[in-house]
C-alpha cells in the first residue's frame, strides 16, 4: 500500500521547471507563501516556547515538509533556522529543489519518497501543505505522517474544504475563469472537510488545536487569515 498518485506526480513533474517562477504556474503559491510562513513560524514559537532569536527563530526545530515540491516552504523554514527535511514523490521536483537550495547555500535534506516509506519518527514539526488533496489513500497518508511526529509535536494541514463554494471558487474560478492554475490541478472529490480531517487524525493520537480559514483579497492581491473556512483552511494538530 502506498499514497503516491502517479497521475498527480506526472502532472506536477511536468511543471517542475516553473517552481521558482513567481509569474509562472505556481504564482498562487508564491502569493500564498507569506501568510503560510508567518502562521507556521508564530505557531511553532508558541507551541515549543522558543527563546527569542531574531535571526534564527526556529533554531533547533526538526521539521519535515511533506510534498515539498521545489522547496517553496522548505527554504524559508531553513532560513528561519529549522533543520529541514523535504520529501516529494516526484524525482523532478526533488532535483529542482536540490539545485535551488544549493544556489542559495541552504543545507536542506531533500529525499524522493513518501511518508509511509520513512522510518525516522522524531520530527518536531510536520508540514502537510496543499498536499492531502493530491494523494491516494488519504487515511494511510495521514497515519504515516502522524507516525513521524514526536509527542507534543505540531502538524499543519493546509487544504481545500469540500463545499459548493470551493467547487465554484477553487476549480471553476481559479482554473477556468481566472486561469490562476492549470485546468485539472484540483479534483473536488479529493477535497476534505475540516471535521473529516479532525475525525481521521483523531484515530492516530492527533488532537486538533485550531482551524483557520485563508482568503484571497483581489483588491490588495494578497492572502490573509479568516474565520471563513469554506474554501481554503489551515488546521493545527498536536500529538497526544
Amino acid at each position: 500500500m502506498n499514497t503516491v498518485n502517479k497521475k498527480e506526480i506526472e502532472k506536477f513533474s511536468k511543471m517542475a521547471e516553473e517552481w521558482w517562477d513567481v509569474d509562472g504556474k505556481f504564482r498562487p503559491l508564491h502569493k500564498f507563501n507569506p501568510i503560510r510562513i508567518k502562521y507556521i513560524k508564530e505557531s511553532v514559537i508558541e507551541n515549543f516556547k522558543l527563546e527569542h532569536n531574531e535571526k534564527l527563530p526556529l533554531k533547533g526545530i526538526n521539521l519535515l515538509d511533506i510534498g515539498c515540491g521545489g522547496g517553496l516552504l522548505s527554504e524559508p523554514m531553513s532560513r528561519l533556522g529549522a533543520n529541514v527535511t523535504g520529501i516529494d514523490a516526484s524525482k523532478k521536483n526533488i532535483e529542482i529543489a536540490k539545485i535551488h537550495a544549493k544556489k542559495n547555500n541552504l543545507n536542506i535534506n531533500y529525499i524522493c519518497t513518501s511518508p509511509e516509506k520513512i522510518e525516522k519518527k522524531n520530527f518536531d514539526v510536520i508540514l502537510n501543505m496543499e498536499i492531502v488533496e493530491h494523494v491516494d489513500n488519504v487515511d494511510l497518508f495521514l497515519e504515516s505522517s502522524s507516525n513521524l511526529l514526536k509527542k507534543n509535536g505540531l502538524m499543519f494541514v493546509a487544504t481545500i474544504n469540500k463545499t459548493l463554494k470551493s467547487y465554484l471558487f477553487a476549480i471553476i474560478g481559479a482554473e477556468y475563469i481566472l486561469r490562476w492554475l492549470p485546468i485539472g490541478t484540483h479534483e473536488w472529490e479529493k477535497f476534505i472537510k475540516p471535521e473529516d480531517l479532525k475525525e481521521t487524525l483523531s484515530k492516530f493520537e492527533m488532537k486538533m488545536i485550531k482551524t483557520d480559514g485563508v482568503k484571497f483579497n483581489p483588491l490588495f492581491d494578497k492572502w490573509s487569515l479568516s474565520k471563513d473556512t469554506s474554501i481554503n483552511y489551515i488546521s493545527k494538530f498536536t500529538k497526544n
